[in-house]
C-alpha cells in the first residue's frame, strides 16, 4: 500500500509541481485524493491507469482540487474503464458534474456514484471505514480520515507442531475461521495465533487552518497528509487565506500522536529554497518529508 503524489503544488500549476492529487495504491483498488487540472496528464508519467480508479475524496470545490475531474472522467471512459466510479465530496460537487457532463455532452459507459459527504459522517469503502470531518478554510473543507480491518496475528507455529498438525491447507484455515478441527477434536483458532496486527490508519487532509477537526482526523495515524502552504515567517499570512505553515502541520502531527507527517499542497514562491519548509516541520516532529510530484511513499502499520 502506498501514496503516491501527482501533485503537490498550491493555487496553480508550476514547472515544478502540479496542482492537488495524491494517489492511494492498493493491490485491490486505487483511490484518488483530489483531482486538481491536469491530473489526468500526470498520470501519463505514472504507474497509475485511469480505468482502475475506483474511488475518488475530494476536500473542497476550490478548482486547483476538482479542475481535473471532468477530463479525468471522461478520459476514464474512452479508456474503456466500465467499473462504478464512487465520488464522495462536499455539497455542490454534485451539480457541479451534472451541469458539466451534461453541457459537454460527455457519455459514461460506467456508472458513476457522487456521494455528498456532511462532517461526523462514516462510510464503508472497500473493506475500509472512511470517516469524514470538518476543516476550517476560506471555503467549506473536509478531511478524510481511512482505516483498515484489523488483521488476525501470525500463525504460532511452534505450537501447532508441538500437535503435531503439519503445514498445509489446515494452516490456511486457522488464520481464515474461528474454528479448526484436528484428529477429532477442535480447537479454537485464536489459541494459534499471535496478536492481532491494527489496520492501517491513514489522515488526508484539505486546506485547512490548525483546528480541532485536523486533530481528530489525525490522532494516531500511521500518516498524516497535510498541507504546508507557507514558511513559519508567514504564518498570519496564512492564516489569513485558510491555510498551514510546515510548522503548524507538523505539531498537528505531534499532539495528534501520528507516525509520519507527508506536506504537500506547496506554495510556488518556494522554488529552490523548499527545503527550508521540511527542516521547520523536523524541528516540531523528526518524521516529516517534504512530498515532490511523482514521489510515492510505502505505508506501514
Amino acid at each position: 500500500m502506498e501514496f503516491y503524489f501527482l501533485g503537490t503544488g498550491a493555487g496553480m500549476p508550476s514547472k515544478q509541481r502540479n496542482v492537488s492529487a495524491i494517489a492511494l495504491l492498493h493491490p485491490k483498488m486505487t483511490w484518488l485524493f483530489d483531482c486538481g487540472e491536469a491530473t489526468q496528464h500526470q498520470m501519463l508519467h505514472s504507474p497509475i491507469k485511469p480505468r482502475k480508479v475506483s474511488t475518488i475524496f475530494i476536500t473542497h470545490l476550490h478548482g486547483d482540487h476538482i479542475f481535473g475531474l471532468p477530463g479525468f472522467i471522461s478520459t476514464r471512459a474512452a479508456l474503456e474503464g466500465t467499473t462504478l466510479l464512487t465520488i464522495f465530496g462536499p455539497k455542490g460537487i454534485k451539480e457541479w458534474l451534472e451541469a458539466t457532463l451534461r453541457i459537454t455532452g460527455t457519455y459514461l459507459r460506467y456508472p458513476l456514484d457522487v456521494i455528498e459527504v456532511e462532517a461526523g459522517q462514516s462510510y464503508e469503502q472497500e473493506g475500509f471505514h472512511i470517516h469524514v470531518e470538518a476543516l476550517e478554510h476560506r471555503f467549506l473543507a473536509y478531511g478524510y480520515r481511512v482505516e483498515g480491518q484489523e488483521e488476525k496475528g501470525a500463525l504460532r507455529v511452534e505450537a501447532l507442531k508441538q500437535l503435531g498438525i503439519p503445514s498445509g491447507p489446515l494452516y490456511r484455515q486457522i488464520k481464515q475461521e474461528e474454528t479448526f478441527v484436528f484428529e477429532g477434536t477442535e480447537y479454537q483458532s485464536t489459541d494459534f495465533l499471535g496478536e492481532p496486527k491494527p489496520g492501517v490508519k491513514l489522515a488526508v487532509l484539505g486546506d485547512t487552518v490548525p483546528c480541532e477537526g485536523s486533530l481528530r482526523l489525525a490522532e494516531k495515524v500511521d500518516v498524516l497528509v497535510h498541507e504546508a502552504t507557507f514558511a513559519d515567517s508567514e504564518q498570519d499570512h496564512a492564516g489569513r487565506f485558510g491555510h498551514s505553515t510546515a510548522r503548524q502541520a507538523a505539531e498537528i502531527a505531534l499532539k495528534a500522536g501520528a507516525k509520519k507527517l507527508l506536506l504537500t499542497h506547496i506554495s510556488a514562491r518556494y522554488v529552490d529554497q523548499e527545503q527550508r519548509l521540511e527542516a521547520e516541520a523536523r524541528e516540531v516532529f523528526e518524521e516529516s518529508y517534504l512530498m515532490t510530484d511523482h514521489q510515492s511513499v510505502v505505508i506501514k502499520g
